[in-house]
Order: structure tokens, then C-alpha cells, then sequence
């Protein structure tokens, strides 16, 4: 019985950090407000980069849009990384005024792609904006993104991304953790004076600094994660600007949803084996708080995963406890705690236009959401070791506008 309880004890320490992590952030985000930069008459020059790896029709009708930025045309330059693609793809968008660069690798990865477009472009480049192949910015992004520049100085952020499509279960379950994401470890971290964590896309870096550390990043999945920890590492901070929009497209499907999150979830348990101890030592000798919580991050459990363990536990603690008279250690008061701290935090980090009947209906596969991941728990050996490619599908509406986020 000693043994068990000792088994139970781990469990729900192990369980119980992340909601409570979870539910401070939250809380954070949901009261605290973020300055926003004042707009300025000073345009710097930016490289846009997009990297494109065999998405032959969504590049096309990204980069279209991404030319319809509000921001001063002559201070910004479009950059397709153009990875197996067509030559027809190739030929019309040399016919756009963009940048091609043609890239050919044994092994795709971003990072690879990234650092080739940044060895051939010329030195003229005050930031690099990173982009998905399917996204899209709001028309002011350029300049909002520029104001945070200009007025904060700093060398990192991250923009606020969210869904671009809503047309399935999975993909309003996808938007949903997008937005929980935005507002626990972007959002709620800068209240507290904590970096916001990057994303992959829809980020922005002092173009020179970004060149300096992507020259060192050899990632084959979760390039954004190596690059933000050795930015913390280094003591930089990456801010996040919550009104400067970009539309990502969110997965429509469970086979496209499993692979996203087997990369994912990957890349984490990488990150975890090769920083969290670095994470420790730089806190007790460094002081580094920023650097630290990224590290401890790999440590938690996934979000999906987190919740459905929490949900299971705390309705076995109820029943043993009022249907046998068995208390599950540590007791049923303890279990139902971290059951609210996780619900309460991801409640209040959800944006109040999805509380709709659409998100309910989509709620009905968050039970297939959770078996699915705990599935690709034992599918991760080797995962990043090799490039996952997610394919896009969503045709892009072009009557996207920016909208105000409360």
C-alpha cells in the first residue's frame, strides 16, 4: 500500500505543478494588460521570410496576400524559400514583385531553409518576420510590429496568431489551444515580466541577431523552440504584441492533428533532455528566471494530455471515495483542487467568442483528441530525428481584415 501511495503521491505532484502553472498564468492574462506601442513615423526595412516546402498552391495565394501589407512598399521585401516546388510554381512567383530563393537539401528542414535565405540575401535588413507557408497577416502587422520595434527596442517578439479556419471539430479544438497558448505563456507571462514564448511563425528579430544565432541552429523539428532558449539563454527578451494579427490555418482532421502534435510532442521531450538541467544551473547561478520557466516548460506535460490524466484521476478519487469509502491518496479534496485549478486556468484563457454552440459540438471530440495523444506517446522514438511536414489545405479568404482584440 506504501508503494502505491508513494506512486499516487508523484502522480499528483506531477500533475498538480502544470495546473497550478497553468491557472497562475491564466490568471494573469485574464486581469493584467499589456502596453501597446504608439504608432511612429519611423519605418524600418524588413525581410519577410517564407519558407514553402512542396505547398505549391497554398504559396502562391500567400504570398499574394502578403504583398498587401498597409506598410511603406519600398521598406519591406517578401522572401519565398522555395523548397521542391514546382518550376511553374517557381516561374509565377518570380512574375510577383517578391524575392525567390530555390533551396534543395538530402533533408528539409526550416531551420536549413532559414539559413540559406539568410546567407544569400544582402545586408539591408533591419528585422526578419518569419511566416508559415499558410499564413496571413493582418494588413497593419508590418506597422505594429515596427512600432513595438522602434519604441521598446528590443531584439525578439512574437506576434498573436490565430485560427484562420473554423470549418471542423478538430480545427475549432486547434484555435482553442491556440488562443490558450497565446494567453498562458505569451499574454500572462509578459504581465509578469516574463518572456512570451515563440510560436514558429508570425515572430520578429533584429534581422542581424537572428542571423548570428540561427547560424548555430541545426533543428530538424521544433526549430522555434532551440531558437527561443538560446535567446533566453543569452538574456533576451521577447516580447509579444497581442493587436498585431497573423491567421494560421488550423488542423482539420485527426491524421494531420496526430502528426502535428508527434512533432510536437517530440521536439519537447528533445528540448527537455538537452536544456532543462542547463535551465536549473542558469537559475541558481545566473539568476535567470526567463531561461529557467522555457526549460521548465519542457517538463510539463501536454495540455491535452494534462487534462484528460487530471479528468480520470479526480473521477476515480470521487467514486472511490463516495460509492467504496476508499480515499485515493492523497484524498479526494487534493484531487479535485488541481481538477479546478487546470479547468478554472484553461477556462479563463479562452477567448470569449468561442463560447458558442459550434465550440460545444467540437468539444465532443476532445475525448478522441486526448486517446490520439496518448497514443503518439509511443510513436515518438526517432520523430526528431526526421522532418514532419503538416500539409495546408485552407483555401485563404482575402477579405481578411485585422480585428481588435479585447
Amino acid at each position: 500500500m506504501m508503494v502505491l501511495e508513494i506512486v499516487l503521491l508523484i502522480v499528483f505532484i506531477y500533475l498538480g505543478i502544470p495546473a497550478l502553472y497553468i491557472f497562475v498564468f491564466a490568471i494573469a492574462g485574464k486581469f493584467g494588460k499589456l502596453r501597446v506601442a504608439p504608432a511612429t513615423g519611423i519605418y524600418r526595412k524588413f525581410a519577410v521570410l517564407i519558407p514553402s516546402y512542396k505547398e505549391d498552391e497554398v504559396i502562391l495565394d500567400s504570398a499574394k496576400q502578403a504583398l498587401n501589407q498597409t506598410y511603406p512598399k519600398d521598406r519591406y521585401d517578401i522572401v519565398v524559400i522555395a523548397d521542391s516546388l514546382q518550376p511553374e510554381t517557381v516561374q509565377k512567383l518570380k512574375a510577383m514583385p517578391l524575392k525567390v530563393i530555390e533551396v534543395s537539401f538530402d533533408q528539409s528542414t526550416k531551420a536549413k531553409s532559414l539559413n540559406k535565405a539568410l546567407e544569400v540575401l544582402p545586408e539591408i535588413y533591419d528585422y526578419a518576420l518569419v511566416l508559415d507557408v499558410d499564413n496571413i497577416m493582418a494588413k497593419d502587422f508590418l506597422e505594429k510590429i515596427n512600432a513595438t520595434f522602434v519604441r521598446t527596442g528590443v531584439k525578439a517578439l512574437q506576434g498573436h496568431r490565430i485560427a484562420k479556419n473554423l470549418n471542423t471539430n478538430f480545427a475549432i479544438l486547434d484555435g482553442i489551444s491556440e488562443e490558450i497558448n497565446n494567453h498562458i505563456f505569451r499574454k500572462g507571462h509578459r504581465v509578469l515580466g516574463l518572456s512570451s514564448g515563440l510560436i514558429g511563425s508570425g515572430m520578429a528579430f533584429d534581422y542581424a541577431y537572428f542571423k548570428e544565432v540561427m547560424a548555430t541552429n541545426k533543428a530538424v523539428g521544433g526549430f522555434d523552440k532551440e531558437l527561443e532558449l538560446k535567446l533566453l539563454r543569452s538574456r533576451i527578451k521577447i516580447e509579444y504584441v497581442e493587436d498585431a494579427l497573423v491567421y494560421d490555418e488550423k488542423v482539420e482532421n485527426a491524421e494531420v492533428f496526430q502528426n502535428q502534435r508527434k512533432r510536437w510532442m517530440s521536439a519537447q521531450l528533445h528540448y527537455f533532455r538537452k536544456y532543462f538541467l542547463q535551465g536549473v544551473w542558469h537559475l541558481l547561478t545566473k539568476g535567470n528566471v526567463d531561461f529557467f520557466d522555457k526549460a521548465f516548460q519542457q517538463f510539463l506535460l501536454p495540455r491535452v494530455l494534462l487534462l484528460g490524466s487530471i479528468i480520470v484521476l479526480t473521477t476515480a478519487a470521487i467514486v472511490c471515495q463516495f460509492a467504496f469509502d476508499i480515499p485515493l491518496y492523497p484524498g479526494v479534496n487534493l484531487w479535485m483542487m488541481i481538477f479546478f485549478f487546470n479547468i478554472g486556468g484553461l477556462l479563463m484563457a479562452v477567448p470569449d467568442q468561442y463560447y458558442n454552440k459550434r465550440t460545444l459540438n467540437a468539444a465532443l471530440s476532445l475525448p478522441k483528441a486526448i486517446v490520439i495523444m496518448f497514443l503518439t506517446l509511443f510513436k515518438l522514438k526517432g520523430a526528431n530525428k526526421k522532418f514532419i511536414h503538416t500539409p495546408h489545405s485552407t483555401k485563404i479568404n482575402t477579405d481578411i481584415k485585422s480585428e481588435k482584440v479585447a
